[in-house]
């Protein structure tokens, strides 16, 4: 074979395998979007599901919750159907990231360092964080007591890396125990094998009355959270195609439907 014969075989073959990168790629990009996603009829949505009265499973053996109806009428004025997949919630961001879900509806924080991971929509709930304690205990009042304490929290979220990054540096050294979902981590706090744990006050009432767990809320929320719909990067027309979507679910009434059902009490405006 000719010297020039065999380069061009070569440069054909090499134009080949990149072209099937290419393609694969472009799918692995396209498969998540918003055309994509219409053309299936189908969303996958990454839930928790052990997160009332956000994303649980009910008596029926059915996913359910505030997250739950917010993400089926996402769905639903998006002209297709909500598909529910559960996972911890450590998994849930690579989980999107590998193109596993569509988008995230359970109460993803939006913070910088996610910023730089994933998109996001216009948050659609602000969450208040409160020191929650076994109810006989008096010596935790507030996170300035951690100190020395065994405090518990949600593996991989927000509020871990809150304690990690933000707490420990400025009231000293506590133990952090980490979990994978919230009864679990109330479960300990309630037979005592940790002092306290941290999470929103809307999480707290519907657990109490299932679990009958002897815990309560103290103090001033020590900060306040911003949840929304999380995307893969770059997916920008179909956080777009959301944020309408969010915008006429308020401006309608249906977001102030969903949210009295969950939390009887009306959304306060950010």
């Amino acid at each position: 074979m000719k010297k020039s014969t065999l380069l061009i075989v070569l440069l054909t073959t090499v134009a080949l395998i990149l072209g099937a990168c290419g393609k694969d790629s472009t799918e692995e990009i396209d498969k998540n979007s918003l055309q994509a996603i219409q053309d299936k009829g189908e969303l996958t949505v990454g839930i928790m599901g052990t997160y009332a009265p956000y994303n649980f499973m009910n008596a029926d053996k059915e996913y359910d919750g505030f997250d739950v109806e917010i993400a089926k009428e996402l769905a639903n004025r998006l002209g297709i159907e909500a598909k529910f997949v559960a996972q911890d919630f450590s998994g849930l961001i690579p989980g999107l990231q590998k193109g596993k879900f569509d988008m995230l509806v359970s109460q993803v924080t939006i913070t910088d360092d996610r910023k730089k991971q994933i998109d996001f929509t216009e948050p659609y709930i602000t969450n208040h964080v409160k020191v929650i304690v076994n109810e006989d205990n008096t010596t935790i009042t507030s996170v300035e007591d951690f100190k020395g304490k065994k405090i518990g929290v949600g593996l991989g979220t927000n509020d871990e890396t809150y304690l990690r990054n933000e707490l420990l540096p400025k009231v000293g050294e506590f133990q952090i125990n980490t979990y994978d979902d919230v009864i679990t981590t109330l479960k300990d706090l309630d037979a005592g094998r940790i002092d306290a744990t941290i999470n929103n006050s809307y999480a707290l009432k519907p657990v109490i009355e299932a679990s009958g767990f002897k815990i309560k809320a103290v103090g001033e929320p020590i900060k306040s959270d911003k949840a929304a719909v999380a995307v893969k990067k770059g997916n920008t027309e179909l956080v777009e195609a959301l944020n309408t979507a969010l915008v006429e679910m308020k401006e309608d009434g249906k977001y102030q439907e969903i949210f009295v059902k969950w939390f009887d009490e009306e959304p306060q405006a950010d």
